[in-house]
């Protein structure tokens, strides 16, 4: 029941999808475009070097040969290429400290790009709480510049947390699945870790569920509402099983835009992925306060008890 309340409101509020869609195209390319001066300034050397020049150009003459069925010089191929491999090696190992700082500035672009996000994301939020709580259509823009101050103190706690959360679920997931089983054939390894990064995200999504409602619904501060969310035992079950539904329902969503549209798609299902995970924190903390939140114009839902009104 859940799961469909999030559902309905965010079919109810799918206009915010176009609006967290233009917010992350804006900051798509502005993080695009630093990403980029990034990588140029610290990678140029390698990439304009002769040593990668060397490698392109032997990969273009064996396409040719392989396409002339040129049998003498794909006998020499091999050797070539092994040199060419080496003299790039021997000039990355001569430019390591750029290769580290180019990762350590894409590393950094991308927790503020995380941040910035996090900012539209709280915004939508207080948008979803006003047409549950009163079924008004709060403006985006407003909601956005007057919660800023709470978003920013937020969006520092949360981002640096779920960070490094995510990283320690990757490495856990390539220790234990690819490392320890590695004896195992390919395709075991790949489904035991997709499993375990989508039960680790549901887990974390369980866990952190109500700390945006608690500040944005019941008006908490930062730790009380940290408080409310990592020590809700009541419901954990529900919340869990709801979130792995969600999870996995984003990521078929998004792969079949992806492969099917060419990725032109992904414009509106990664927005909506993201609004429908937040309709579902909502809904879950509205549940579990027991508090009475609009499904519809002719439905309150109270604790799990659906009301009709205006005679619907």
């Amino acid at each position: 029941m859940r799961f469909r309340n999030s559902v309905r409101i965010l079919t109810d509020n799918f206009s915010n999808v176009y609006k967290m869609l233009l917010y992350r195209l804006v900051t798509g390319v502005i993080a695009f475009s630093l990403a980029y001066v990034i990588l140029t300034v610290n990678l140029r050397v390698i990439v304009d070097s002769e040593q990668v020049e060397q490698i392109r150009r032997l990969l273009q003459e064996v396409g040719a040969a392989f396409a002339s069925a040129d049998a003498e010089y794909l006998q020499g191929f091999q050797a070539q290429f092994t040199a060419a491999l080496k003299e790039l090696a021997v000039l990355i190992g001569q430019h390591i400290s750029s290769i580290v700082w180019a990762v350590v500035g894409l590393c950094a672009l991308y927790l503020v790009s995380r941040f910035v996000n996090g900012l539209c994301v709280f915004a939508a939020g207080s948008v979803v709480n006003d047409r549950m709580h009163l079924f008004t259509h709060a403006k985006f823009s407003p909601a956005y510049f007057s919660l800023l101050g709470k978003a920013l103190l937020y969006q520092i706690v949360y981002v640096p947390i779920t960070f490094l959360y995510d990283v320690a679920s990757v490495l856990l997931c390539w220790f234990f699945f690819f490392y320890l089983l590695s004896f195992l054939p390919l395709l075991a390894p790949l489904f035991l870790a997709v499993t375990g990064l989508v039960c680790l995200q549901a887990l974390k999504l369980t866990v952190v569920s109500a700390w945006m409602p608690a500040t944005i619904a019941d008006g908490k501060t930062l730790k009380e509402a940290m408080k409310r969310s990592f020590g809700a035992k009541k419901g954990f079950a529900e919340r869990f099983s709801t979130y792995l539904v969600c999870v996995y329902l984003i990521v078929i969503v998004n792969a079949i835009a992806g492969i099917f549209t060419l990725g032109s798609a992904l414009l509106l299902t990664v927005p909506m992925s993201y609004l429908l995970l937040l309709c579902q924190q909502f809904v879950n903390y509205y549940e579990e306060e027991r508090k009475k939140y609009f499904v519809s114009f002719h439905k309150i839902e109270n604790a799990g008890d659906g009301t009709d009104v205006l005679g619907g």
